[in-house]
């Protein structure tokens, strides 16, 4: 979209990754090679240049910040003495990420200079913290350009909640310094804050994270940008018919093969998905949901409920493998039916721990897979995308406690997957603003949640599911039908007009203070 309307004055920056492979990256020796050059002989930067493989082959420069990594105590002082930002406590990611920043910060001064691009009209986009001091570069050494930073969740919003404390009724009173001390993030949140605050623009993804800012950070956003959704992502027609049928086959086989039962594909499929924060992403809503389906007598129809969240996996379970590969079937579980890779902290692994506690025996109607990997299509057991299993799926559970925006049930419904996500996800509140919410019926279903209604949580999306299994098949296809209705309301070319007014607001910002 952005390529679509200037093209070729876009210009994404990311990390040069030397021992990793970037896919997604078309080096191209042709691009800018005089910006190379100068690069390298005046700024001492190493940059890779070619196109960004996504639709639009945007221009894209990768930058080796490994160098500027033994300057980082002088850059902490720097951004202490000019900005305020609070690096003394700082550990882990943090200065990697600084450091990548920092020179980020740098290869826009040296694109400004060599292109000799006084008196235009540019903004310099940063996301998150870790590219804080990025912008801050760019505030100190070109005030000319136009800054804008995007937070799609705060520091200390994410640990408070991560941390089983709660963060909605304590959030108005909430001091977010003396919070950031008590939870050992001063470092991040004090660069957070400071990003905010010295940015033309500031911005979120959704009015829940927006109010978040206003108290954490004491910088109320200055606009909210929902994230849009790619519709070329999600099959349709014959295509999506034969991806889901087999979808639901593999799917099918793979729990027979762990339990030692004959494949279903008519059971009903519910999945949740997401990073492995197993409070934020309310995972342990999830399980908990279905297993109160073991004892609800509404349920109708055997249920497999697939928990499709990367942990720290070692590889694919071999035995499960052997009996994929050689289409084999034996007559008992095998040991752990309810994993299909091996991880390396099982022991530690609070989904894992919560499945065995709960006890879920293979026979049963209903049964729980924990699908611990990347699903990139070379994972050793399904070898299909996230994207191609999620279309086999007749609903999904996305119960967030913590959910600035909340992009898997965007996604699901893209798919025609009806999908239950709460009024603590951005997502779910948006689509209550569009009239749906109230019931699946409308293709989401959005529970209230606050810090105090967890067991009712999973009593209303344990009905909601019950809801959708025992539709008629009539009803399902209507369901589908609005899911993609609705989802068709959240793509780019409806949301990109949110990042133009805040583009227009950050450049009306510049240009104020060179008066």
């Amino acid at each position: 979209m952005l390529q679509t309307d200037f093209p070729d004055k876009i210009l994404f920056i990311g990390p040069d990754l030397k021992d990793n492979k970037q896919p997604d990256f078309e080096p191209d020796p042709a691009t800018m090679q005089g910006w190379r050059e100068y690069a390298a002989d005046t700024w001492r930067l190493k940059l890779r240049l070619g196109r960004w493989n996504v639709p639009g082959r945007p221009m894209a420069a990768l930058v080796d910040y490994r160098p500027i990594m033994k300057e980082c105590n002088d850059i902490y002082y720097e951004m202490w003495e000019r900005f305020g930002v609070d690096s003394l406590r700082a550990y882990g990611d943090y200065r990697e990420s600084c450091a990548f920043a920092y020179s980020v910060g740098k290869t826009i001064e040296s694109y400004y200079r060599f292109r000799e691009m006084d008196g235009q009209r540019i903004v310099a986009v940063f996301n998150e913290w870790m590219l804080g001091m990025g912008l801050l570069y760019v505030r100190k050494h070109l005030p000319q350009l136009a800054t804008m930073f995007v937070t799609h969740a705060t520091t200390v919003g994410r640990s408070i909640s991560g941390n089983g404390k709660p963060l909605y009724s304590m959030l108005e009173g909430c001091n977010g310094d003396a919070m950031a001390r008590e939870l050992n993030v001063d470092a991040k949140h004090s660069l957070e804050k400071q990003s905010a605050i010295q940015a033309d623009c500031f911005a979120t993804v959704s009015r829940i994270t927006a109010a978040e800012c206003t108290y954490l950070l004491g910088k109320k956003p200055d606009a909210a940008l929902p994230n849009g959704f790619e519709s070329t992502l999600a099959p349709s027609g014959t295509a999506y018919t034969r991806k889901r049928n087999e979808a639901r086959q593999i799917l099918a086989e793979a729990v027979a093969k762990l339990t030692g039962t004959e494949a279903d594909t008519s059971a009903f499929f519910i999945a949740t998905a997401g990073r492995c924060e197993y409070r934020n992403k309310g995972l342990d809503v999830f399980i908990d949901t279905i297993n109160s389906l073991r004892r609800d007598q509404r349920l109708s129809r055997p249920t497999v409920a697939f928990v499709m969240v990367p942990a720290w996996t070692r590889d694919a379970r071999s035995d499960l493998k052997y009996l994929i590969d050689n289409d084999s079937q034996q007559p008992s579980p095998l040991q752990m039916p309810y994993i299909t890779h091996w991880t390396n902290d099982a022991d530690s692994d609070p989904i894992l721990a919560h499945i065995r506690r709960l006890d879920f025996s293979p026979t049963e109607s209903v049964r729980i897979v924990y699908i611990p990997c990347y699903l990139n299509g070379n994972d050793g057991i399904f070898n299909r995308t996230y994207y191609e299993l999620l279309a086999g799926m007749d609903a999904t559970v996305f119960p967030s406690y913590y959910e600035p925006w909340g992009y898997t049930p965007q996604e699901s419904i893209a798919c025609g997957i009806p999908a239950v996500t709460t009024t603590l996800a951005g997502f779910g509140l948006w689509a209550q603003s569009e009239g749906a919410g109230e019931s699946i019926d409308t293709g989401v279903k959005v529970i209230c949640r606050t810090d105090d209604n967890y067991d009712q949580v999973v009593s209303q999306t344990a009905s909601s599911l019950i809801e959708l299994a025992n539709a008629s098949n009539a009803q399902i296809a209507d369901i589908r039908i609005r899911c993609r209705q609705l989802a068709a309301k959240a793509g780019w070319t409806q949301f990109i007009i949110h990042y133009y007014n805040a583009f227009s607001n950050a450049i009306e910002r510049a240009a104020e203070r060179e008066q």
